[in-house]
């Protein structure tokens, strides 16, 4: 048999699946995440498929599908907000970043310090790659495409926090390695943790984020029958995200801040929906090629370090941890329990938590981990695609039905 027909064929499949399937999945517990897992462990589980993908393998590779998939997903995500960014206006984003998503890393750390007796560069390491909520797996609950009137404060929060934390993740990622290049006790390597990763790495990120969306948006909105191609949604990604790394900040940062300064610029322009249109579809397609392939690694084995523990510690994560730090920082808040209860449950994990740790352990210092902490991790994203994917379309129109009828 040939293969590479094969392959063809089963790739345009997944297209026609990516294109058609989510108009259908809505009315469903399922999701487009789940069925592209669910293909690629059933494509490399075959007989005579061969051995799955091991991520482990090719960790650079890994780190870059990953890294282009989340950068492409953050621009998606910044053009769909309508909200000014503002104090009150985004304060349930600003809760979760400043309380939810500090707890999240804590409790994940010394859990994995005490539970699975990791040394504390690596419990900090798994709180890191864990606290983000993804922005990639996450479109079920997020805000729909520019100017739709679905932007309520549960799928607001929701796409605002993984369009931020997924760059405000670095820093303590950047503590873990240094941590394990240094030693775990503070010396003058915290100084410069504070100094060089904290703020100028974040300030970097930012500024270069709103100088390149605001310079773009005026060359766009001013050139607009020149500059009207959607392709333009990727170079403005690409651009922003290469400026900013090599201003040594936060690329991922500088994608959804220039997003939401494109998306000010000119709201009512129907340029803005093209862009959106355009990014979700590449951000569809590279998705579907790394869930087609994490569900391959599934097929291969990545699962078989995982032990009970570390199985346990996951769904501690995903069931209390996440919700209970969730419900911690939107206390006070004033918003429905209902709603409080539906932004904490639904900390989606995935693509992010994966760039993450092959991240990390491409610069070397966790090696002896490696196995252990991507089954964990792997375990924990499989868990979360299920889980979350076949809740979110019944929550979100309980919800909504809620809203409705008051």
């Amino acid at each position: 048999m040939d293969w590479y027909v094969v392959l063809l064929a089963c790739l345009g499949l997944l297209i026609l699946a990516v294109a058609w399937l989510p108009a259908y999945l809505r009315r469903l517990p399922l999701s487009l995440p789940i069925i592209c897992v669910g293909f690629g462990y059933a494509l490399f589980s075959a007989p005579g498929a061969g051995a799955g993908p091991d991520l482990l393998d090719h960790p650079h590779l890994t780190e870059r599908l990953t890294e282009l998939v989340v950068i492409v997903s953050l621009m998606g995500a910044g053009l769909r907000l309508n909200r000014d960014v503002g104090r009150r206006r985004w304060m349930t984003a600003w809760r979760l970043l400043a309380v939810t998503m500090p707890l999240t890393i804590v409790a994940v750390a010394l859990l994995g310090w005490w539970a699975l007796g990791l040394a504390p560069a690596t419990a900090m390491l798994l709180g890191a790659v864990l606290a983000p909520t993804d922005p990639v797996l996450a479109s079920e609950v997020q805000v729909g495409p520019p100017d739709e009137a679905d932007e309520d404060e549960v799928r607001f929060g929701l796409t605002s926090e993984s369009g931020l934390n997924d760059g405000l993740a670095f820093p303590f990622v950047n503590l873990a390695i240094a941590m394990a290049a240094s030693g775990a006790a503070p010396g003058m390597w915290t100084l410069e943790w504070l100094a060089v990763d904290v703020a100028w790495k974040t300030a970097a990120g930012i500024a270069v984020g709103a100088l390149a969306g605001q310079g773009l948006s005026w060359a766009i909105f001013r050139w607009i029958d020149e500059a009207g191609d959607s392709l333009v949604a990727l170079g403005i990604t690409f651009l922003a995200y290469g400026l900013a790394e090599l201003a040594q900040g936060y690329g991922f940062l500088a994608v959804f801040v220039a997003a939401l300064t494109l998306r000010r610029w000119e709201r009512t322009h129907h340029y803005r929906a093209e862009l959106h249109v355009f990014a979700e579809q590449v951000e569809r397609m590279l998705m579907m090629v790394l869930l087609v392939v994490f569900g391959g690694a599934v097929a291969g084995g990545l699962l078989a370090p995982l032990t009970w523990p570390g199985a346990l510690v996951g769904l501690a994560l995903l069931l209390v941890l996440r919700p209970a730090a969730g419900l911690a920082g939107l206390a006070g808040s004033g918003r429905p329990l209902r709603e409080r209860l539906a932004i904490s449950f639904f900390g989606i994990r995935g693509v992010g938590s994966v760039y993450y740790l092959s991240h990390a352990f491409n610069q070397g210092k966790f090696e002896a981990e490696a196995d252990a902490l991507f089954a964990l991790v792997g375990f924990i994203v499989l868990v979360s695609i299920l889980l979350h994917g076949m809740t979110a379309a019944p929550v979100m129109r309980h919800l909504a039905a809620i809203r409705r009828r008051g």
